[in-house]
């Protein structure tokens, strides 16, 4: 069937009653749906900034994301993936540092960099997190090599229980952000964070079984008070505190969430009153025990949203303290993606999909992608891996650096964004189970729109591809546009770990940077367009 439909727009109308009927998953056949676009913004529109894809990375091999084997010069791969968005919206990534091994980190002076132990890696986690991590001051130090203008957020250790650990950690960190190497690079220090899940340590060996929120409370605000004269936070600093930062989310006043630090009285305290932003982990499954899921399961337009939206009431409450709320760990599978699921092309259009509903929906401020060395979802692979992702098992020859699916989805979100500053998004109404849309402002006016459809066309697969016709009507009082660029993200397979591209334009290559020629169809909006299975596509409007 051809890609682009035949169907005249009368026949196309009564094709979609007709299928209102049946399911329009039962067969790959092309349908058609109208989809309602304002012409100005919404009230609900939502203000969307260029680092709407932010990144956590797992602290123990952070030098390894930093800077090159030689510590004097950057990691010049990992740097160009950064550039690449800066490039786009005059705005990079932040950068979180911390995680697990946030909570195994100590300080000695003497060291150099890092040194690391590690468990044994396994089947199911073949890059496991270091259990000991030592670091001395070139490892802050590193955020030197990081593009002028980023923005960090770095954790401290809680975990351990050890007040001295994260004072040390803390007078690093706040010497590294003083030395005219990092005020020369123009890196910013926004938040220190005390430490990691701390939902989970009753039951993972950092606190006695039954440990609660209160005494989470209370045991914060001690390590709060000292970790502010050591790192310099008052009332008039730049830098203040990410709080929360849990595992999960128990929704009430009484359990570990946003509400039960509030019932607690964490706002109270005068170190308290230095949080600024609310702090949410999430995973949309888990890989720990080595079962998997199903790409579709990921993609799923509904599952996205039934994922997200039971946060609706800590945003809520957050919000209400005049305090912001981010998506500060997030991916895929936790215990570092499922194979063929968190590490494949579908998985580009769950993390779009994700974070724009994450900012439309629910009014996430930035979502922050978990990453570290050799794990399944990473948007980036920063170095040489000689270890297979999947099974640990060693690799016939080395696998250097390169982006992962994932990253297409970042850059699509920051071509969407665009650089003006004052970019807005919504979610449009799109009525099929698949097709997403979103539309985005500038000025108040309408400039760009994504579609994305998450039917999984899989390798496995025979028969024709499926594909949706598309048709635009505008509302409001000023006219809509009358052409439009169109701009895809071809992907041969949901499941195809590679080859993926951009509007023509490949990111997988030796340097990260974009190669190949940029394909743009342009049209009348009146001709409508067609979205295959497996795609995005961006609409610029003229």
């Amino acid at each position: 069937m051809s890609k682009f439909s035949l169907i005249p727009s009368p026949a196309r109308s009564r094709l979609v009653a007709v299928l209102a009927l049946s399911s329009p998953l039962a067969a790959p056949l092309s349908y058609a749906l109208t989809v309602n676009i304002p012409v100005t913004a919404p009230s609900n529109a939502s203000t969307v900034t260029g680092s709407l894809f932010s990144l956590s990375i797992e602290q123990d091999r952070w030098l390894d994301w930093a800077q090159a084997s030689n510590s004097s010069i950057r990691n010049e791969f990992f740097f160009n993936t950064l550039d690449n968005l800066i490039q786009i919206t005059g705005e990079g990534p932040q950068i979180r540092i911390g995680a697990d091994s946030e909570d195994h980190t100590d300080f000695n002076e003497d060291i150099e960099g890092a040194e690391l132990v590690f468990p044994d890696p396994t089947t199911t986690v073949p890059y496991p997190e270091a259990t000991t991590i030592v670091v001395g001051d070139e490892y802050y130090e590193a955020v030197r090599f990081l593009p002028s203008g980023t923005h960090v957020i770095w954790g401290v250790n809680f975990g351990t229980d050890n007040l001295t650990a994260a004072v040390l950690e803390a007078q690093a960190i706040k010497r590294a952000f003083d030395s005219d190497a990092v005020k020369d690079a123009g890196v910013v220090l926004d938040f220190v964070e005390i430490g990691n899940e701390a939902d989970l340590y009753g039951g993972n060996g950092h606190r006695e079984k039954g440990f609660n929120i209160s005494e989470y409370v209370q045991q914060w605000t001690d390590f709060a008070q000292n970790v502010s004269v050591a790192a310099g936070i008052n009332s008039t600093s730049d830098v203040k505190f990410w709080g929360g930062a849990f595992a999960e989310s128990s929704h009430s006043g009484s359990g570990f969430s946003p509400q039960g630090m509030f019932s607690n009285g964490i706002l109270n305290s005068s170190e308290g009153k230095l949080i600024r932003t609310v702090s949410q982990h999430h995973y949309s499954g888990s890989f720990c025990s080595g079962d998997g899921g199903l790409l579709q399961d990921l993609m799923t337009k509904s599952t996205i949203r039934s994922n997200l939206t039971m946060f609706l009431p800590d945003i809520s409450a957050v919000r209400s303290q005049g305090l912001d709320y981010v998506l500060g760990e997030t991916n895929s599978y936790a215990c570092h993606g499922a194979p063929g699921v968190s590490n494949v092309a579908g998985a580009a259009l769950w993390a779009l999909d994700y974070a724009l509903f994450a900012k439309s929906g629910l009014g996430a401020t930035r979502v922050f992608f978990h990453e570290g060395v050799g794990y399944k979802y990473n948007l980036i692979q920063p170095i040489t891996l000689t270890r297979s992702t999947i099974d640990a098992s060693d690799l016939p020859e080395p696998l250097p650096p390169h982006v992962q699916p994932p990253y297409y989805a970042a850059i699509i979100a920051a071509e969407a964004t665009g650089n003006t500053g004052d970019a807005q998004v919504v979610e449009l109404n799109v009525d099929n189970e698949r097709v997403a849309g979103y539309g985005f402002f500038v000025g108040g006016t309408i400039v760009r729109a994504v579609f994305i459809n998450s039917e999984a066309f899989l390798s496995t697969e025979e028969g024709e591809r499926g594909s949706v016709h598309v048709d635009l009507e505008f509302g409001g009082e000023e006219p809509g546009p009358t052409s439009m660029d169109i701009k895809r993200l071809t992907i041969g397979h949901a499941d195809d770990v590679s080859g993926l591209t951009w509007g023509g334009v490949s990111f997988e290559t030796e340097d990260a940077r974009p190669s190949g020629e940029q394909m743009v169809e342009t049209v009348d909006v009146s001709s409508g367009f067609d979205i295959v299975d497996t795609e995005v596509v961006l609409l610029s409007f003229q």
